[in-house]
């Protein structure tokens, strides 16, 4: 943990964050990197996978944050953005 600066950091070395390709001001955000440890990021991944399939069954007991995330965006994508979350609090 001493590594890294703040946990955007960690975020980005375990590939969670998506690839920045700005330029002129226009802000393109592409895909996730897949960068750092392969094994910590699918473990988050599936982990906030599980956590997703708890919030269908439990709705009452889901973060409003991850609800209206869920709204949002497509599932596969919000757990990506739930672990890097995670990643960030860790």
């Amino acid at each position: 943990g001493h590594q890294f600066r703040n946990g955007r950091e960690f975020a980005a070395w375990l590939g969670l964050t998506p690839i920045n390709r700005s330029s002129g001001g226009k802000e393109r955000l592409g895909r996730i990197s897949k960068m750092g440890d392969r094994y910590v990021r699918r473990l988050l991944v599936a982990g906030m996978t599980a956590r997703l399939r708890h919030m269908k069954d439990n709705p009452d007991r889901a973060d409003p944050w991850a609800i209206a995330l869920l709204d949002r965006k497509p599932p596969r994508l919000a757990t990506v953005a739930m672990a890097n979350k995670t990643a960030r609090i860790a």
